[in-house]
């Protein structure tokens, strides 16, 4: 994947002494040339030079906020993930996507095509059915990183329902399906979906915090093409999710729409 082997050829401390000089000279440059002052050095303790130097470095700064983020967007769309934009600018994919929300999106009404460099014929549609936002960002998260996903999220049974049987509604691809879900669970869910007709050909793998053996029994017995348990480590959750992706998205030939 584009960015996953992103490696900086300086120290941090290093890249922030060039980078201090560059800004440096480039900040002494601008405040002269707005002062109409000749090129050479001006004269210290000049209160009028400092304030003008301080306003520039500032605008600067807000400069770098706005080519910063249009970055983080540009290494979105070439296939890079949160952990690889956070590891560019020194911090975890928490960090990064707090600063830069919204790389990667998802909507709980309609699919939206994720930003991605690798476009296949159509983008595959999935139908997350999840009630806990966090977890639903790092599904959400992992597949895009994967290549072109419309994603649907809805967060209990009766939705995921109400929106696959929509009259113009898409078929997804694949359905990633949680079991401990409000008003309808995963379990009730999986079993309405496979003894509908017109619904039972879609793939449905239960991604679930439940390792309980009446959990997976039930679920392979309603028909799940796959029960995987969710990992507690982020970079776990990750794999796991991308492996599921690759194996029906990528690897299992899908029945046509």
């Amino acid at each position: 994947m584009p960015g996953k082997d992103f490696v900086l050829r300086t120290t941090s401390e290093e890249t922030a002494a060039i980078a201090d000089a560059r800004i440096g000279d480039l900040a002494h440059r601008l405040a002269r040339q707005l002062q109409e002052e000749a090129p050479a050095p001006p004269a210290s303790g000049d209160p009028a030079y400092a304030l003008t130097l301080l306003h520039i470095l500032d605008q600067l700064q807000q400069a770098t906020e706005r080519l910063q983020r249009q970055a983080a967007t540009d290494a979105a769309r070439a296939g890079a993930g949160y952990p690889q934009i956070g590891a560019a600018c020194d911090m975890t994919r928490q960090g990064a996507r707090r600063r830069w929300p919204g790389l990667f999106h998802h909507s709980n009404e309609k699919p939206t095509e994720l930003p991605t460099m690798t476009t296949p014929a159509r983008p595959f549609d999935v139908l997350l059915v999840e009630d806990d936002v966090a977890d639903a960002m790092l599904i959400e998260e992992a597949l895009s990183e994967r290549g072109a996903r419309n994603l649907v999220q809805v967060t209990d049974g009766v939705a995921a329902l109400e929106h696959l049987r929509t009259p113009g509604t898409v078929r997804p691809d694949l359905i990633v399906l949680d079991l401990n879900m409000p008003r309808m669970n995963g379990h009730d869910l999986l079993k309405v979906l496979k003894s509908d007709e017109n619904l039972q050909a879609i793939p449905v793998v239960v991604l679930t915090t439940s390792t309980a053996p009446d959990d997976v029994t039930g679920a392979y017995t309603s028909h799940a093409n796959a029960y995987v348990t969710k990992p507690v480590n982020l970079d776990a959750f990750e794999q796991a999710v991308q492996s599921i992706d690759a194996f029906y998205l990528d690897t299992a030939t899908r029945p046509h729409p």
